[in-house]
């Protein structure tokens, strides 16, 4: 009989310690706090870089004088558009208006003097052929007629330098451009290579910019690929300028000094509001295909690793490290520790330790991620 009490206060005792830790179980899960929870999916995401840029004309000009002589005229101002061809100074010219007809007497001499000389040598290669005379009067006849032909040829280069010279008195515009600033002034004497201005061709305008060589792959792996890329402009007051431009080229090595490759891109200037030496900020936008992105907000550090709250199946939350890449304005572009599908903790962490239940309110991962 007391065996038979004893065997029935004991399942008792097994029945309330199996409704205790049934009812611990149940309070545990109704304590889970809940917290917003995202699963992590790839998109394609593009990504802005900012580089600051240099503008040049597409054609930038120095006008210097190639004769010595003294400034006659100035036929344009500072600021001023100019033609093609357009006469913009004059220097003197006397000089070399002599020095031409100079070089054209003398050559009228020789031509003269070579005109007698072959008069002569058809004389005397007729008395040759009636024997009057021997064949050596008709070399030398024919030796001097070959040296006069030689200073013909000479004389026809004085000319003709002579000519070139006396052109470079009048300077002209070697394109349609704008002239900058002339720094002498009607009377000023002037030498071969003296500065006399700069014309610059605006209507289009280069951005030269350096990209690290990170962002260089970035670039070169963009989904939209390297042709035809299209870059904006920020001026220097902070505007957006009206028309984009395109990469056109890249240099062939990286610079030692900064690690940075420069690029060059080309804009239309059709207002010529764009000036030749201007300075402005480049935007540059990437695509990187089937990015996992991490919120920000999401992500924490400890001894310089960055960690996320990965939840599992049954709603418990382990510490994770992963390797970031791009960082972006709200959020991480995942370099490798995490993958696309799993469901992480978007925001809250400070309150959180490994291993802990949670009650995983879920939120779209596109209302997490800010771009």
């Amino acid at each position: 009989m007391k065996q038979y009490i004893w065997t029935i206060t004991g399942w008792a005792a097994i029945f309330m310690y199996g409704c205790t830790t049934n009812g611990n179980n149940r309070k545990n899960h109704e304590k889970a706090r809940p917290f917003p929870v995202t699963q992590l999916v790839e998109k394609d995401t593009s990504i802005q870089h900012s580089y600051v840029a240099s503008l040049q004309a597409v054609r930038n000009v120095e006008i210097r004088a190639r004769v010595d002589g003294f400034l006659d005229k100035i036929y344009v101002d500072e600021g001023q558009e100019v033609r093609k061809g357009q006469l913009l100074f004059t220097i003197n010219d006397e000089e070399y208006k002599n020095q031409l007809a100079e070089a054209n007497a003398n050559l009228s001499s020789a031509m003269a003097e070579a005109k007698a000389a072959e008069v002569n040598t058809r004389r005397v290669k007729l008395l040759v052929d009636k024997k009057v005379i021997s064949r050596t009067e008709l070399e030398v006849a024919e030796a001097k007629l070959a040296a006069l032909k030689a200073r013909i040829d000479e004389a026809r280069s004085a000319v003709t330098k002579a000519s070139m010279r006396l052109s470079y008195t009048n300077i002209r515009a070697p394109f349609d451009g704008i002239i900058d600033r002339i720094p002498l002034k009607t009377g000023s004497l002037v030498t071969d290579g003296t500065l006399l201005t700069t014309v610059s061709d605006t209507h289009e305008m280069y951005a030269y910019f350096n990209v690290s060589e990170t962002e260089y792959l970035e670039y070169k792996k963009s989904k939209k690929g390297p042709d035809n890329k299209t870059v904006g402009l920020t001026l220097a007051d902070g505007s957006e300028y009206s028309y984009p431009g395109k990469v056109e080229t890249v240099e062939g090595e990286f610079q030692a000094s900064t690690g940075a490759i420069a690029f060059r891109a080309r804009f239309p200037n059709p207002h010529k509001l764009l000036k030749h030496g201007a300075s402005g900020s480049i935007q540059l936008t990437n695509t990187i295909e089937k990015a996992v992105l991490i919120p920000q907000k999401a992500v924490f550090e400890m001894q310089d690793k960055n960690y996320v709250f990965v939840v599992d199946s049954s709603n418990r939350i382990a510490m994770r490290s992963f390797t970031p890449g791009t960082r972006l304005s709200y959020s991480y572009i995942v370099k490798a520790g995490i993958k696309p599908g799993e469901r992480i903790v978007c925001e809250g962490t400070q309150s959180l330790r490994d291993g802990m239940h949670i009650r995983p309110v879920p939120v779209p991962a596109d209302s997490v991620i800010k771009m």
